[in-house]
């Protein structure tokens, strides 16, 4: 994939819990149709979540998150052959069947810290892979985020575990900086404003922004209403170096895609 222009990482959640789709997409039906309407709008990877990882969720079994993850991933491969999958999880053993079964992405929210096997299974594989960010788990991660140094020390984790895992083998590594994960309010707006300062260790940048708590936090809005404010830092991360946009909403992400390049 060329990424000199940005492109956009449809969120698709097989989950009850998630905190803005959870149960929307609970049978193979409803998962195809949103598929087909991501693609329409200008998708280039669909990003399938098994396990909610929002702020106190609760962890489910690798036979559960493979039951809800899997049979999503055959469906689309059959329907939509041509769209890139991405499978949103943080176990080496889930990477590695979602893989066997058409996924040819992984997106990590554990940056690899979750599951010791993950560097391992991902350089097997050859497999693109999402590096997350992290502070704590999703379970522990919003209760006191806490850091003495920031932007060094997020800076420091992805130069130290980017070098680990390209040591292993592996060669396409896309950053992703955790806005929410284990980040108060005042974090994940410091974050953004420097994004470009990440751009040195040479990997494509993914903004996780959409219809997050750090919109709903300042315009006083829930998930649902939080499609402005989602288009406004979008079109931030956009000016700030951003590669990817991962986003409920692709029409509008593109838009801006649109609009920046344009600028």
């Amino acid at each position: 994939m060329d990424l000199s222009e940005p492109k956009v990482m449809a969120i698709l959640n097989v989950t009850p819990d998630s905190f803005f789709d959870g149960g929307q997409y609970s049978n193979i039906n409803a998962v195809l149709r949103q598929v087909e309407k991501h693609i329409s709008e200008g998708a280039a990877i669909i990003d399938i979540g098994a396990v909610s990882t929002r702020p106190g969720s609760e962890t489910v079994s690798i036979s559960e998150e493979l039951n809800r993850l899997i049979p999503a991933i055959d469906a689309i491969c059959r329907t939509f052959p041509e769209v890139i999958i991405s499978a949103d999880t943080y176990r080496g053993k889930v990477a590695k069947k979602a893989s066997e079964s058409g996924a040819t992405m992984i997106n990590d929210i554990s940056g690899g810290t979750l599951d010791q096997d993950m560097f391992k299974t991902i350089a097997e594989l050859q497999l693109p892979y999402v590096m997350m960010h992290i502070q704590g788990t999703p379970q522990t991660m919003q209760i006191n985020p806490s850091y003495h140094d920031l932007l060094t020390e997020v800076f420091d984790f992805f130069k130290t575990r980017v070098h680990e895992l390209q040591s292993m083998g592996a060669k396409d590594i896309i950053i992703d900086l955790g806005f929410g994960f284990g980040k108060t309010l005042d974090d994940n707006f410091e974050l953004l404003k420097n994004m470009q300062k990440f751009q040195v260790l040479g990997c494509p940048l993914l903004a996780g922004l959409s219809r997050k708590s750090m919109i709903n936090k300042v315009l006083g809005t829930k998930a649902k209403e939080a499609l402005n404010g989602t288009t406004a830092l979008n079109m931030l991360a956009l000016q700030n170096g951003a590669n990817l946009l991962r986003v409920h909403d692709v029409k509008e992400a593109m838009e801006c895609i649109q609009i920046a390049s344009k600028i």
